[in-house]
C-alpha cells in the first residue's frame, strides 16, 4: 500500500495493513472513547496483533475503567496501563492543590503533560506507529486530521488515524451493528470523555468537544497528545 492512496482506503484496510506492517509494535492509544471501541472491535475481527495502552492519568471516571473491563472481557485483549510519575503528580498536587488546572491555560497544560503526555511519550518509545481513533469533525483542532502522517510533535513517529473520515453517525451505526461496548456517559450527553474534573456533558447544539476544559476556546482544547503540525 502506497503512502499517497490512504486516504481512499477504508478503516478495516488501513488497519489490515498496519497489523501486517507493524505488528505489537503498532500501538493503539485508547481512552475507550466510542471510536477507540470502535477501533478495537475492527481489530478483533481482523485478528490483530497490535498493542493496545491507555493512559491512567489517576482522575477517570468509573464509567471508563468500567468500559476498560468490559472490553478486556468481550476481546479477551491485554491492556497495557501506563501511570504518570508518582514524584511529579505528588509535586503538583502539593505545590498547587487538587484543582490548578482551572486558574489558567498554563497550569491545566502542566497538568495535562504531568498525568498524559509524559506516560504518552514513555509509551511512544516502545513503538514504531501508533493508532488512534482521531476524526475531523471532532472539533477545530483536529479538521486536517490525515489517516497517515509523520508525527513530528513524536519523534516522526508514524500516526495512523483510520477513522479520520468517519462521521458521528458512522461511529453510532457501526457500534450498533456490531454490539460494541461503549462508555455508559456517552449515553448521558458526554460524547468527549477525559479526566473527570474537565469533563462535563454537553447541550444539544453544542460542539462535540464542548464538554471538555468547557472554561476555555475551543481552538485551544487539546491536552498536548495530538497538537497540530
Amino acid at each position: 500500500m502506497n503512502h499517497y492512496n490512504f486516504e481512499s482506503k477504508s478503516a478495516q484496510e488501513i488497519l489490515k495493513w498496519s497489523i501486517s506492517e507493524f505488528g505489537p509494535k503498532a500501538g493503539l492509544a485508547s481512552s475507550f472513547g466510542m471510536e477507540d471501541m470502535v477501533i478495537i472491535d475492527v481489530l478483533s475481527q481482523l485478528k490483530g496483533d497490535i498493542t493496545i495502552f491507555t493512559l491512567d492519568t489517576g482522575r477517570l471516571h468509573e464509567e471508563t475503567y468500567e468500559v476498560m473491563e468490559r472490553a478486556r472481557s468481550k476481546y479477551g485483549v491485554t491492556i497495557k496501563v501506563y501511570f504518570p510519575n508518582k514524584e511529579d503528580v505528588e509535586n503538583l498536587q502539593r505545590n498547587k492543590g487538587f484543582f490548578s488546572f482551572r486558574e489558567s491555560m498554563e497550569n491545566r497544560k502542566e497538568c495535562c503533560s504531568i498525568r498524559k503526555i509524559e506516560p504518552l511519550n514513555r509509551a511512544l518509545s516502545n513503538l514504531d506507529a501508533w493508532i488512534t481513533g482521531l476524526r475531523r469533525d471532532q472539533g477545530l483542532t483536529r479538521v486536517d486530521v490525515e489517516k497517515v502522517a509523520i508525527d513530528d510533535n513524536h519523534n516522526s513517529i508514524l500516526k495512523i488515524n483510520p477513522l479520520a473520515d468517519w462521521s458521528l453517525k458512522m461511529i453510532e451505526e457501526d457500534i450498533k451493528i456490531n454490539d460494541v461496548p461503549i462508555n455508559a456517559l456517552h449515553k448521558k450527553n458526554y460524547p468527549s470523555i477525559g479526566c473527570a474534573p474537565c469533563t462535563r456533558s454537553i447541550e444539544k447544539g453544542e460542539d462535540i468537544r464542548s464538554g471538555r476544559w468547557w472554561w476555555e476556546n475551543p481552538e485551544h482544547k487539546e491536552c498536548g497528545l495530538h497538537p497540530r503540525s
